[in-house]
């Protein structure tokens, strides 16, 4: 093989090996949804449907967390060293979970496994990014979001098969939770070879280290140009002022973050985590026995998966406003003839088979349609100066209502009914909507200067605007 050919070849490897970090985030999210009808029976955990919720959720509360400080680590320490420390604590917090004797241990287990997932979900992106060709960027970081998907399904098959080999045994759901610290080895060791990113040598003035990095992953020429590049660009970001909370008080700036946030919150509040969690008992729920529920259950993390490969082909052929918009109605209506038919349905055996085309359909417009958007309008709107600010900021709001739609959907279940839950998911859906028509600005085809000048003048423009309205009238 030419010396072209070896770059191009270890580059693929260290992609494969960092995404296992989105593989571990994908399984660990998932796995919860078999694991829990089995943790709820008599003399094994004893859930009731609001410390189901507790274990579910607690996860999301420490990514949450994890999000917020896995960032400055990685800075501090470096991306390489970053993430050999969290697979070191999925590890540990895996056999927590396997191991744990009461809800105390598990949840606080799952909290810990929450910050190595929160951490996961900001450092590998990152890491992926200041790895990767520029020409080919957002081709080998959209491979983490593939990865998470592909970690959830994973995790239904596996809970699956465990469920119909071994559904007698009291124990099953142990060895589903701990089949992700095989992950976590990997992940461990494999990062161990792995070289250090060249951003963040430089940052850290290590010039010469950066270009030998550089030189395993680019042509000779490639590299020293690249290495001239991210010196100009971090010298130039040394003197730009980062953004504090005081510049909340400019309002294009407010109103940048006002956007960001809402659309955190629009990807959570279609209430897709009740669906990637709580599968399992809205089959079950539906009628479906609990082998069968597992089973059908595939089938939401298969569409998850095919859903995304065309959500990232989608995203260079539609804009971000109609793309996001017709997710929004999709899932909505997924939703609303879920509500619909749990109720005309009910008691037939109709109904299950009928909910499970209807959360494949939802989960389509998701991950098709409403997560790739989601990501890159974050990553796209917010200028070099707002960027850690905002990043940070939302990305915490989405994993904070990621946490209280999972800790409070399996008590609305118990409650309300599905029916009725699912009806609260529509009105949210039909805010969402009216959000997005409303605020959402199309950012497809305009550069990031270009955004940030439109966020500058969006005043004045719709002064001028409204004053050339009130004259034709």
């Amino acid at each position: 093989m030419n010396q072209q050919g070896n770059q191009k070849s270890f580059l693929h490897t260290v992609i494969l090996i960092s995404t296992f970090g989105g593989l571990l985030f994908g399984y660990d999210t998932g796995v919860i949804n078999g694991a829990l009808p089995y943790m709820a029976e008599p003399g094994q955990l004893n859930l009731n449907a609001f410390t189901e919720g507790l274990v579910a959720s607690s996860l999301l509360l420490g990514a949450a967390l994890g999000a917020v400080f896995g960032g400055r680590l990685s800075d501090y320490n470096g991306r390489r060293k970053n993430i050999i420390f969290l697979a070191v604590l999925f590890f540990i917090a895996t056999l927590g979970c396997t191991l744990a004797p009461n809800v105390t241990i598990m949840v606080i287990s799952r909290f810990l496994l929450g910050l190595a997932v929160g951490g996961a979900s900001v450092t590998v992106p990152t890491y992926l990014a200041e790895m990767s060709p520029a020409d080919s960027r957002g081709r080998m970081v959209t491979q983490n979001e593939l990865m998470i998907v592909t970690g959830q399904l994973l995790a239904f098959t596996f809970n699956a098969i465990l469920g119909t080999a071994m559904g007698d045994s009291s124990h099953v759901w142990r060895f589903m939770l701990a089949i992700a610290a095989l992950p976590a080895v990997f992940l461990f060791f494999g990062m161990i070879k792995m070289p250090e990113s060249p951003r963040w040598l430089v940052s850290k003035g290590k010039n010469g280290d950066a270009l030998r990095v550089l030189r395993r992953i680019r042509e000779e020429k490639q590299a020293k140009a690249e290495l001239l590049e991210i010196e100009a660009a971090i010298t130039e970001e040394s003197e730009v002022k980062k953004a504090t909370y005081k510049d909340l008080a400019v309002p294009w700036v407010r109103r940048i973050v006002f956007i960001g946030i809402g659309i955190a919150i629009v990807q959570q509040i279609t209430g897709v985590n009740s669906i990637m969690y709580y599968g399992t008992e809205i089959l079950k729920n539906a009628g479906f026995e609990t082998k069968a529920a597992l089973i059908g259950n595939i089938a939401n993390g298969l569409i998850s998966v095919l859903a995304t490969f065309v959500g990232i082909w989608l995203l260079g052929k539609v804009g971000r406003r109609p793309m996001l918009l017709t997710g929004l109605i999709g899932t909505t209506t997924a939703l609303l003839l879920i509500g619909i038919f749990s109720t005309v349905l009910e008691g037939s055996t109709a109904l299950p088979y009928v909910v499970l085309s209807l959360t494949v359909t939802f989960l389509a417009f998701q991950q098709g349609a409403i997560s790739p958007v989601t990501w890159l309008m974050l990553s796209e709107i917010f200028p070099l100066r707002l960027r850690g600010l905002g990043m940070g900021f939302t990305v915490f709001c989405l994993w904070i209502v990621n946490f209280f739609i999972g800790l409070l959907f399996p008590v609305l279940l118990d409650k309300i009914g599905l029916s009725n839950t699912f009806y609260i998911f529509v009105a949210f859906g039909i805010i969402s909507i009216t959000f997005v028509k409303k605020f959402l600005p199309e950012t497809r085809g305009l550069t990031l200067e270009q955004l940030e000048h439109n966020f500058r003048t969006y005043d004045s423009q719709s002064e001028k605007n409204g004053n050339e309205a009130n004259i034709i009238g």
